[in-house]
């Protein structure tokens, strides 16, 4: 499998690498949705991509683009519907806010995705789920519900959990990179978090990064903040590195190897 050093990865993909996976329409409960399929090989670990409040745009794609070239099969995931991509607030607010107000469907659609997934060749088997933004928020969602992944991984996300639901079903690692700078997702959230998943038991890794925003690794936004994208990213691909292993317990042994970490940047640098 490809390795590329995070240095070298950023050179050589900011700005943005070609797009090279394809559009993929399939549908739920009657409505078209179009995920995103970039294939590295047959047997190659799956990564499930959740979108953030734009819907699955370009940056989604050169993501999943980042994780092909470093030898991974991505999907994904469409929670908003086919060409429903929002540019304004008002109408990201009211996709997202169906979907928080609907965590079934929400649930539904995430099982729909991974589905897909598993018929275009992707190992579900072998599978990490991660997100940004919204999509993190949707992450833990998928953590609670059950949903089978190796782990669940939140770039920027929402923590907060909603009334009745828990943490009792998660059964893999829970991994959280957050800016200790974000104005919409508190240190509240974040440590609310951690309580639940120490008192679920559930195997998870919380990292900070000094002075980053929400959103910061959103290429070319002014939220942008290159380090703490390249450090998570680096952080990142070392659990990933865990689930080339095909073992859960490889991957629960290394997080448990940092659990409680919630370390700030400077103790990773």
């Amino acid at each position: 499998m490809r390795k590329l050093t995070t240095l070298g990865l950023f050179s050589v993909l900011l700005p943005f690498s070609a797009i090279s996976g394809e559009n993929i329409t399939y549908q739920v409960d009657g409505m078209d949705y179009e995920g995103y399929w970039s294939e590295a090989s047959d047997q190659a670990p799956l990564v499930l991509l959740i979108h953030d409040w734009d819907g699955l745009t370009d940056y989604e794609k050169k993501r999943s683009e980042m994780l092909n070239e470093l030898g991974y099969n991505v999907f994904a995931i469409d929670l908003f519907g086919k060409g429903i991509r929002p540019t304004e607030v008002k109408d990201k607010k009211q996709h997202t806010g169906e979907l928080y107000k609907d965590r079934e469907k929400m649930r539904a659609l995430l099982n729909a995705g991974a589905m897909e997934a598993k018929r275009l060749g992707g190992n579900l088997d072998n599978n990490v789920i991660m997100g940004y933004c919204f999509g993190g928020a949707a992450v833990l969602e998928a953590a609670r519900a059950g949903i089978p992944s190796k782990a669940y991984v939140t770039f920027h996300g929402g923590l907060s959990t909603p009334k009745g639901q828990d943490y009792s079903e998660t059964k893999a690692p829970v991994v959280v990179f957050h800016g200790t700078a974000d104005a919409m997702i508190s240190m509240h959230d974040f440590g609310s978090l951690a309580a639940q998943l120490e008192s679920s038991k559930v195997p998870h890794e919380m990292i900070t990064y000094s002075g980053a925003p929400h959103a910061f690794t959103v290429f070319g936004s002014n939220n942008y903040q290159q380090e703490a994208d390249q450090k998570s990213w680096d952080r990142f691909t070392h659990v990933l590195g865990r689930v080339d292993l095909c073992c859960t317990f490889c991957v629960q042994q290394y997080i448990g190897s940092h659990i409680n970490m919630n370390a700030s940047d400077n103790m990773l640098a």
